[in-house]
């Protein structure tokens, strides 16, 4: 880059190596640096640079110059800070983008570095800083107006009358009280976001100590407040009917320009359609929008063209007579979002590598004059992938659609999906503040439009039916987040469809079915990051599929192979033996390492050819951004949010978060319900118009939250307080409680109304015990005629050192949480979602009688009364066992069975197997059996299925 290193100011040496904001002022056309505990704090007569270093989590920084006039600054002084901020860009190498800021009249990128608001005061460095003259004279009643949704634009106007109107917010600021006066016509957001500025005031002005005061326009009868408000201004009058808004307007009929600037001189650009094809590197351009022009400047370019570029744009404003329309310059490589969106068809943005290089120059010049110079500065890259903050012992339900039905799904069938089919899936567990639920639909890649469509309608009547408290997601194959699989633990997809839709959809167009057979031949991909969080994807019976860094399980039949990747881990060889537990459990596999393949191995893959070895790439979480949504026939219109808070969110709004990997719908309480039920095709909307640009992919997985029941996966992106939504009211009503208050609001989430399924007909789920893997370590032999899954859960009990990874007991982490519990009280639960009946804190009716208790109560004789009453047959001729209790045959035992005893305890049904047949299922004796813990007791017995 020909930049010339000699017009770069030493001052900025340094800058931008590490998060937040620098700020220089310009005094005798000098840039002089800022304390930090003066941010925020400006001058009507002064000049300003700010730089803005935002680490990303990519590892790099990401930088935003803005130079602010105050409307009291010089010529010079303005001529200054427009010069030096083009130097700081170059010191920077060549990567920020540059904004021009008037006062009252700032982007809401800029207000939102100085949150809630800034308040520039008269005086300068010139004036000898008269600010020190009027913070020590008594309090002077000082009016605001202030403007703005998302930020407050707040400017200080006479203190009278006349200053007052319908349109907007207005702050009166005592000595004793401050009242908030809101206009008719302004919305409840702005009333919310004015709030801010109040509390400001009330904690700057007068120690956080002082009254406030909501005056509403036209409502006067009986109230205190509104009359002491009029009172100051001499009694109440009517206000004139007719408003005014100082605030520059998008001109929305500008046609778009675009100027060259060649040694100062613009020259007009013929052009019928903007295109990336007519800016020129060596050169620098001007792009008239009317309410904003870009400044471009080419990577090629000279740093003294850049400058005449910037000054060319200030004279370009002041020919028009438009000081209020923003200037923005930005460097070849670096354009922004709406930049880019103003040309035809911008290609995909390819990653700048000149920017370092051009920094180093700037850091050697500075070295030579002197100055000590760190080096290139980088960011802390975050974590490839952030962990799901999810509880993965909830309670799991699953359902398949078949054309406009759903097919409820046993315990058994709920994690082996079909390509083909749709599913929707209804998980609860227990969150921070309670019970928390999560309804999904998952699409297979081959699964038919119909059956999406109905498992879109099913799902919304269930989160309907909960009452809108749980989270609505909706998923694509392949394309799951990572909160998705620790939900399945061990899930299997195969190829084809079991839904009577995708049947008669292969059988009306004649595809052909390759839906999965035990007796055929397929290939599974086995991946995951352990026992609690592995799939196993049925890929095409052929040796592209492989990949040296993941591990496979061919089965032609009874014929079963484990291929293992050169590249893959330990773990990932454990998790292919504990995934051939579920596809093939009582065969034994053939191990193959790649490079030692088999003759026959490759025969039922067909030919041996070339495949990949780098592991397969997730869409990863980008920096997130918000957004406010409107929708109005069809039409989606959005408006970032920068710098965002939690407080951004009102409650009459629809707000989106984007994270690249993930999309969440955020609703408020108090949106209306036919925009509500829009909320998942707003969504949808987003992602087709890829508002940021980034490729984002159509089958994102898409979240629908309504306020109240934000789960912590997306509360992580906030500093977030839940108590907030807990308040009665609307934004404005909830803000103000807090501001007169002076206090947090409580901290105790209200209870959400107990709810039953209505989905299964079944009146309650499986244990969370249940759930977990019953597969068992690799390094265990197999032994045939029990299940592998019984044998190591038996193997596993008999050794009280060693337990399977794949089955831990009910009390599992909670790697989410934000703080410690105590260890000595239950957390703390809702009614139950999805048939729950019960929290922790009572006992928990279930299908699974309970076992017998592991203590020395057991082996104490019954009471005559508290003793079975077997049936009287039984009396006459059935053998006993060592208890003294009839022993039955193990078939008229099990609760499916088809001649079941009748009148015995029902909670104790394997102490009536004989001695011999008991050690044969169990693997031990009744004894050793009593003396384990309740939870082995009843892992034993969903092993045996003997419920």
């Amino acid at each position: 880059m020909a930049v010339s290193m000699r017009e770069v100011d030493p001052v900025f040496q340094g800058a931008g190596q590490k998060d937040g904001l620098e700020i220089w002022r310009i005094e005798k056309l000098q840039a002089v640096p800022v304390p930090k505990e003066s941010h925020g704090k400006f001058f009507t007569g002064d000049s300003y640079i700010i730089l803005k270093t935002t680490a990303l989590k990519n590892g790099s920084f990401r930088n935003d110059i803005h130079y602010w006039l105050g409307k009291d600054t010089s010529q010079d002084e303005a001529g200054t800070a427009a010069i030096k901020t083009v130097e700081l860009d170059a010191a920077l190498g060549g990567r920020a983008v540059q904004y021009r800021e008037v006062q009252g009249n700032e982007t809401e990128k800029f207000l939102s570095y100085f949150r809630p608001c800034i308040i520039p005061e008269e005086g300068g460095v010139a004036s000898g800083f008269r600010h020190t003259e009027i913070n020590e004279r008594e309090h002077v009643t000082r009016l605001f107006v202030c403007r703005g949704r998302h930020t407050v634009h707040v400017k200080e106007v006479p203190f009278a009358r006349s200053s007052l109107n319908h349109d907007d917010i207005f702050i009166l600021d005592t000595k004793s009280k401050i009242f908030q006066f809101n206009g008719s016509n302004s919305s409840i957001q702005e009333r919310a976001k004015a709030l801010e500025v109040v509390q400001y005031l009330k904690d700057t002005n007068h120690e956080g100590k002082c009254d406030v005061a909501a005056v509403e326009d036209g409502k006067l009868m009986a109230d205190a407040d509104a009359g002491e408000f009029w009172g100051l201004f001499g009694g109440f009058a009517p206000l004139p009917r007719k408003t005014f808004s100082e605030l520059n307007g998008k001109d929305t009929a500008f046609a778009s320009k675009l100027l060259c600037v060649n040694k100062g001189q613009t020259v007009s650009v013929d052009c019928e359609v903007l295109t990336r094809a007519l800016l020129d590197t060596t050169k620098c351009y001007l792009l008239d929008c009317g309410s904003e022009i870009y400044a471009w400047m080419g990577r090629e370019t000279a740093l003294e063209d850049r400058k005449r570029a910037g000054l060319a744009a200030e004279e370009l404003l002041r020919e028009g007579n438009r000081p209020k329309s923003h200037i923005i310059r930005l460097m070849e490589g670096f354009e922004t979002v709406i930049f880019r969106s103003k040309f035809n068809k911008w290609p995909k943005k390819a990653e700048a590598v000149v920017s370092d290089e051009s920094r180093g120059k700037v850091a050697a010049l500075l070295k030579r004059q002197g100055f000590n110079v760190k080096g290139i500065a980088k960011a802390a890259p975050v974590k490839e992938e952030p962990q799901p903050q999810i509880d993965c012992t909830g309670n799991l339900q699953v359902w398949r659609v078949n054309d406009s039905d759903k097919t409820f799904l046993s315990f058994s069938e709920q994690c082996k999906f079909y390509s083909g089919d749709c599913y929707i899936f209804q998980y609860s567990y227990t969150g921070d503040e309670g019970e928390e639920c999560l309804v999904g639909t998952w699409f297979g890649k081959r699964s038919i439009q119909e059956e999406r469509t109905a498992a879109i309608s099913l799902a919304d009547k269930m989160v309907e039916s909960l009452k809108f408290q749980a989270v609505l997601v909706r998923l694509y194959e392949g394309k799951e987040p990572i909160e998705f699989f620790p939900i399945f633990q061990n899930l299997v997809i195969f190829k084809g469809g079991a839904s009577t839709g995708y049947k008669k959809f292969v059988s009306e167009n004649g595809i052909e079915d390759d839906t999965y057979s035990e007796n055929g031949v397929a290939l599974f991909r086995i991946q995951g990051s352990g026992p609690d969080n592995m799939q196993a994807i049925q890929v095409d019976t052929a040796a592209p599929s492989l990949n040296s860094s993941y591990c496979y399980i061919l089965h032609d039949g009874d014929t079963v192979f484990t291929w293992v990747g050169n590249l893959s881990s330990s773990m990932d060889q454990e998790l292919a033996e504990r995934q051939l537990d579920v596809i093939k459990p009582n065969l034994q596999s053939r191990l193959l390492k790649e490079g030692s393949e088999y003759d026959q191995f490759w025969k039922l893959l067909g030919v041996k050819s070339e495949y990949p070895s780098q592991k397969i790439v997730r869409d990863q979480e980008s920096d997130a951004h918000l957004f406010s949504c409107t929708f109005s026939k069809g039409v989606l219109k959005v408006r970032e949010i920068f710098n965002f808070a939690q407080d951004d969110m009102m409650a009459e709004d629809i707000f989106i978060l984007d994270c690249h990997s993930s999309v969440f719908v955020w609703v408020g309480q108090h949106v209306d319900t036919k925009i509500r039920a829009q909320a998942l095709s707003i969504g949808e909307k987003f992602i087709e118009f890829d508002i940021l640009m980034e490729d984002l992919s159509r089958e994102t997985p898409l979240y629908v939250i309504a306020e109240g029941s934000e789960p912590q996966f997306f509360t992580r992106f906030f500093t977030w307080d839940s108590a907030k939504s807990a308040l009665h009211g609307n934004s404005f009503e909830r803000r103000l409680s807090i501001v007169k208050d002076g206090l947090k609001p409580r901290r105790d989430k209200p209870k959400r109304r107990p709810t039953t399924s209505s989905h299964t007909g079944r009146s309650s789920v499986p244990d969370k015990s249940q759930r977990r893997s019953a597969s068992f370590s690799p390094d265990r032999v197999r032994v045939r005629g029990r299940s592998p899954a019984f044998n190591a859960l038996a193997a596993n009990f008999e050794n009280s050192n060693t337990r399977n990874l794949s089955t831990p007991p009910p009390a599992a982490r909670k790697p989410f949480s934000k703080s410690s519990p105590d260890p000595a009280k239950p957390p703390q639960r809702a009614a139950s979602i999805a048939a729950m009946s019960a929290s922790f804190e009572r006992p928990r009716p279930t299908l699974i009688p309970k076992s017998i208790k592991a203590s020395p109560d057991v082996n104490k004789p019954q009471s005559e009364a508290s003793k079975p009453k077997p049936e009287e047959d039984a009396k006459e001729g059935q053998p006993e066992d060592e208890e003294g209790l009839p022993a039955y045959p193990y078939d008229r035992l099990r609760t499916s069975s088809t001649n079941p005893v009748k009148d015995i305890d029902q909670t104790r049904r394997e102490t009536y197997l004989s001695s011999a047949e008991f050690r044969e299922k169990f693997g031990m004796t009744k004894e050793a059996f009593a003396k384990l813990p309740k939870w082995k007791q009843n892992r034993l017995k969903i092993a045996l299925q003997l419920f």
